[in-house]
This record gives structure tokens, sequence and C-alpha cells, in this order.
């Protein structure tokens, strides 16, 4: 026992002395293999949730990160900007992009993701810059998406859907990027919509269903909208109910680029093509996600401004009417009432309405040491 200890007193020693010791791994959200609603617990009213989580992730990291608001305007990372879920240790490329997060009528929370690291060669995560070649399957190729599940924000189930293996409309998809998941009351099912194409070919927008324990896609893939001009892509498709229509906002790849909205009265078709540019930036965006403000009828535009110099950041717009989009301005510019207390660079997320029970459940699980 003596010799051991010894022994361990000189590793320890030797480890300060070289700087050896590696910090302790940031705290990160539970993986588990089932999980259920607590007894007896029902979804929280929409008059309950008050507060907002904003899934998000960042370039740097290629990881999952999650910030809340009590306010809607004021965001804090509950991990204070580290990761909440390392992309490497959930992904088959070693890292996710395009979060989305939403909760089902079952209360449970639905989280997709795309798995895909885009720095991988770089980061020594592989020796080609994409899994395929690129003059075959294009740019950022990749062919799965990641799905999540939980009832309390903290334990989740894990899955990986390899989209490519499921139907035979998709064993040469050359993308499978940006999924989103709402729920269809026609079917009683999830629908997953998200960006895909053949090969190197346009991205388009599908959409399939999940199944109940959202680990898969259950069925083959549909045409979503189609954009009118057939030699123009359209990506980052995001669904919202409004009333009895639903909004699609997505990213055109047009001149004048940027986002476009429409709305049918249908969940999976019937989309009406408006040429109208909806956000107010003069440099790239991306990845709409709409929200409304609690005990509001006026809803808020998120999107991901890529071109923005020297670094990229989330710009908002506000509406009443769907028509008219009032620009709020960017994370932390001067005169915008969005603020980013402890994090930067947020990029392709989104907001979900939840209570403050549950904001404060998740920022006690991330004060607890690792």
């Amino acid at each position: 026992m003596m010799l051991s200890l010894r022994t361990g007193l000189a590793s320890l020693a030797l480890c300060l002395a070289t700087g050896a010791i590696a910090a302790p791994a940031p705290r990160q959200l539970d993986i588990v293999p089932t999980v259920a609603p607590a007894k007896g617990s029902t979804p929280p009213s929409d008059a309950a949730r008050s507060a907002y989580l904003l899934a998000y992730f960042k370039d740097e990291t290629h990881s999952l990160h999650f910030a809340v608001s009590t306010d809607g305007y004021s965001f804090t990372d509950v991990n204070d900007g580290k990761p909440v879920l390392e992309g490497r240790a959930v992904a088959e490329q070693k890292g996710i992009r395009d979060p989305h997060i939403m909760r089902g009528p079952d209360g449970a929370f639905y989280l997709a993701m795309t798995d895909l690291h885009i720095f991988a060669q770089r980061e020594k995560l592989r020796d080609t810059q994409w899994e395929r070649p690129g003059d075959a399957y294009g740019w950022g190729n990749n062919r799965s998406l990641i799905f999540m599940k939980s009832y309390d924000l903290i334990h989740w189930t894990h899955h990986i859907v390899h989209v490519d293996q499921l139907f035979p409309s998709t064993r040469d998809i050359g993308a499978a990027w940006a999924p989103e998941t709402l729920y269809d009351p026609a079917r009683g099912k999830m629908m997953v919509y998200y960006t895909t194409r053949t090969g190197a070919g346009k991205e388009h927008m599908v959409y399939s269903y999940a199944d109940e324990g959202f680990t898969t896609l259950t069925d083959e893939p549909r045409n979503l909208f189609d954009y009118p001009k057939p030699e123009i892509g359209a990506i980052d498709g995001d669904i919202t109910k409004v009333g009895d229509q639903y909004h699609l906002f997505y990213v055109a790849h047009d001149k004048p680029g940027n986002l476009r909205q429409a709305v049918s009265s249908r969940i999976n078709g019937g989309y009406a093509f408006d040429p109208t540019k909806i956000d107010p930036e003069s440099v790239a965006t991306e990845a709409p996600t709409l929200w409304r403000r609690h005990g509001t009828d006026t809803y808020v535009l998120m999107y991901d401004v890529f071109g923005a110099k020297p670094v990229n950041n989330m710009g908002f717009s506000e509406t009443t009417d769907f028509v008219h989009f009032r620009n709020l301005g960017r994370f932390n510019d001067p005169g915008s009432p969005m603020k980013a207390t402890n994090f930067v660079q947020p990029k392709h997320g989104a907001v979900m309405a939840v209570t403050p029970q549950e904001v404060a459940r998740l920022r006690a699980w991330f004060a607890k040491a690792p």
C-alpha cells in the first residue's frame, strides 16, 4: 500500500511538473438508452412557457450549445459559451451543425442536427476534405442526420440516421442538411423536413416522418417545395403554423438571394411562391427560424448573418402581419435590443418556448461540477 501511495504521489508530482494534468471535461447533456415522462406529468400550458431556449452551434466547435432567456431579448449561454454536447461524441463525422429543437404534443423535446464537420480535414479527423469526392457529391457532402429525444432537456436518447441506407431514392444523396421537426396532426406523427440533393445536383427541401421513438425516418422523402426556377436551389426550410396557415421561411440561391417566405394551408405541400426578399440584410444570410414573443401576436424571425464581417452573427426582425418586418439588428449591435451576454458567433439555431422552471433546471445542471 505504501509503495502504491508513494508511486501515486510521484506520478502526481511528475504531472504537476510537466503540466500533464488535464482540466476536468466540461459538463454535458446526458445520453441515455430510453426516456419517459415523469409519472403524472403533463405538458406545460402555452401561458406557462414564458421563457426561451436557443439551440445553436459554432464553426469553432462543431458542437451543440444552449442559451436561455427570460424576456426574449437577452440570451445567456447555460454553459458559459462551452458546448452542452460535443460533436465529436455524437456524430459520425465528429461534428454537428444546424441544430433544431421543438416540443411535441406529447411533451417531449425533439432535437435534430446535421451530421457534418466541414473542417474535419483541418482538424485531422479525416484525410480528405469531405466524406466522399467533392466532384461527385459536392460541397459539404454528408449522408446522416442525428435524432435526439428528451422529456427534461437533460437526459436524451441519441440515434444516427443513415438517410442514404433507408430508401431507394436516397441511396445516392449528396447531402442531408438542416433537419427540422413539426407535428403533423393529420398523420399523428412528427414530420421531419430537411435539405438534400442527389449527387452534386441542386439542393431542395424534402419531408418524411419519424417513428414514435424518434430513432429513424419511416416514409420515403417527398418534395416539400419547388422553387419556380429549376436551376435555383432552395435550402434551410423552417415551418411555423400561424392560425390556419403554415409559413415556410427558406433560403433561395437566387439574385437577390437571402430569405423568402411561402405560405400554405397544408403542412407538407402547396406552398405558394413569393419573390419578396424578407430579411433586411445587404450581406448573405441563411438558417431562418421563427418564434413568437410570449403573450403577444408578435413573431421574431431569426437568421444567421454568415456574411457579416469580421465575424458572423445572428440577425432579427419582428412581424405581426407577415408582410411587414421590422429590423431589430444583430446580437449586441449598437441600438439593437437583442443581446448575447456570454457567447459570440452563434450559427444556425432555433428558439423554443420553455418554462422558467425548465430554464432553472438547465442552469442547475450545468452549474454542477462535471
